[in-house]
């Protein structure tokens, strides 16, 4: 896949992706331990997919795991006005998670799937309140 520039898409197109993306990543995870019953994944998936955990998991994350041109992306994805409302999170929660959700987007079209790996499973480790989240050599 051809390297994109995140500068030339949309965040909110971006963060459609995303929250597929992520989404499969989620029931990935919860499916490694054998469960089958749909119903119990669907409970235990909420903490990972709601607005709350993707805001826990970039604020940790922007604090040195994630790449400058990273950051960058979330903050743009963060202060783009949208008409969208949240239904159970405030504002600021719902920006946030939205912005999380961006940079799945774009790390998926950039083809960058060890990184996207890199992300999510530090994602789950703040969410899980596992340890984690050291600091990316390649943060600048």
């Amino acid at each position: 896949m051809k390297k994109i520039n995140p500068r030339e898409f949309n965040t909110t197109a971006l963060a459609f992706l995303g929250d597929a993306v992520y989404e499969v990543y989620v029931r990935n995870h919860l499916m490694e331990n054998g469960d089958q019953n749909a119903d119990r994944l669907h409970k235990r998936a909420i903490r990972y997919v709601c607005a709350a955990g993707q805001d826990k998991a970039v604020r940790v994350l922007m604090e040195g795991f994630l790449t400058e041109e990273e950051v960058a992306l979330v903050k743009r994805a963060r202060n783009r006005k949208t008409a969208s409302k949240a239904r159970s999170a405030d504002a600021v929660t719902y920006k946030m998670a939205t912005a999380f959700e961006a940079l799945m987007g774009y790390l998926h079209l950039a083809g960058e799937r060890e990184r996207l790996e890199e992300i999510v499973e530090e994602a789950f480790k703040i969410i899980e309140n596992r340890k984690g989240t050291k600091p990316n050599e390649q943060s600048g």
